[in-house]
């Protein structure tokens, strides 16, 4: 018997209707595409805000405006874009069974028949190869923790099913970038970028907890762990600290980066800290776990949290 391959057309695709791919890309390129969620770019946006983070934060406490930061920022921003498609084809090589049963991914390009698994793996290669070339413009230091983060994205796959937490391990992976940046910009790691890492990772579990509640009655059938199944309807409380996590320690990561001196960059970062809670404190004004299509709203709408943030950033570096 042979495999019937099914089209996007033919069920539900978990992308914004009228997209870019489905608009203009190739029909032979749609699936690899697909593949590494250039349909939706909230999540290369989430990868590389704390790229850019790290980057203006050590600009700004440093010397400021220079032709390395703006080559870092133009480098993650197409590095994140690479990695992101990478990893998500990692990822939907891993969980290409769990995909073809849960109803929101069941048409994702493997389990669907579009794409076989060897396919979908040199093209992860490809991508993965292209990254490299960026990232062995930085410096030693920084090519370290480049490959250091393969490790992080290996494992982010398998988390939902060992551990309840498996948002956690999405964050070790996704703000790396703010560790990377850093050392990028500045040449070694410092204190200031781990506590930005760690802001970084506080963000994730809050907007990833809630994008995991538009699953959890698939996840709960097929035995998938998130926090929005362990949270249930304590989830509010939880993304409350989460927030207050992520807002507390970029302040500190902010204070030490700029040495305890209150003067116009710092100033101008805590502002962009004030407004990066502010935006997680409106997402919880109009939160609702059980209402799938708030919940997607709220999760790609931090992106602009994280942009507010690195907005005031990038002005204290011209400070």
């Amino acid at each position: 018997m042979t495999q019937t391959t099914r089209t996007p057309e033919a069920g539900i695709v978990d992308a914004v209707k009228g997209n870019w791919v489905d608009r203009s890309a190739p029909d032979w390129a749609k699936p690899y595409l697909r593949l590494s969620r250039a349909d939706r770019p909230i999540g290369t946006w989430l990868l590389l805000l704390p790229c850019w983070w790290g980057a203006l934060l050590s600009a700004a406490s440093g010397e400021g405006l220079s032709l390395r930061l703006i080559w870092i920022l133009l480098a993650c921003s197409a590095g994140a874009w690479l990695m992101r498609g990478a990893g998500c084809t990692w990822n939907d090589i891993t969980d290409r069974d769990i995909d073809g049963s849960v109803e929101r991914t069941r048409m994702r390009p493997i389990p669907s028949g579009q794409v076989s698994v060897k396919q979908a793996l040199a093209w992860m290669v490809i991508q993965s190869l292209i990254a490299l070339c960026l990232l062995l413009t930085f410096n030693l230091n920084a090519i370290l923790l480049g490959f250091l983060s393969l490790a992080t994205v290996a494992i982010y796959p398998f988390a939902k099913r060992f551990t309840w937490w498996p948002q956690i391990f999405l964050g070790l992976a996704f703000n790396w970038g703010a560790l990377l940046a850093w050392t990028a910009e500045s040449g070694r790691l410092g204190l200031p970028a781990i506590i930005l890492y760690l802001a970084g990772i506080a963000w994730t579990l809050f907007y990833d907890t809630i994008y995991a509640h538009q699953d959890k009655e698939d996840d709960a059938l097929i035995g998938v762990k998130s926090t929005a199944r362990l949270f249930g309807e304590d989830t509010p409380q939880w993304l409350w600290r989460f927030a207050i996590a992520s807002t507390a320690l970029m302040a500190v990561a902010a204070v030490m980066a700029f040495n305890f001196t209150f003067g116009a960059g710092l100033i101008l970062s805590l502002v962009g800290v004030a407004a990066f809670f502010t935006h997680m404190a409106w997402q919880m004004r109009i939160l609702d776990i059980d209402d799938t299509k708030t919940c997607l709203r709220l999760f790609r709408s931090n992106r602009d949290a994280g942009l507010l943030a690195a907005l005031f950033l990038a002005i204290a570096v011209l400070a």
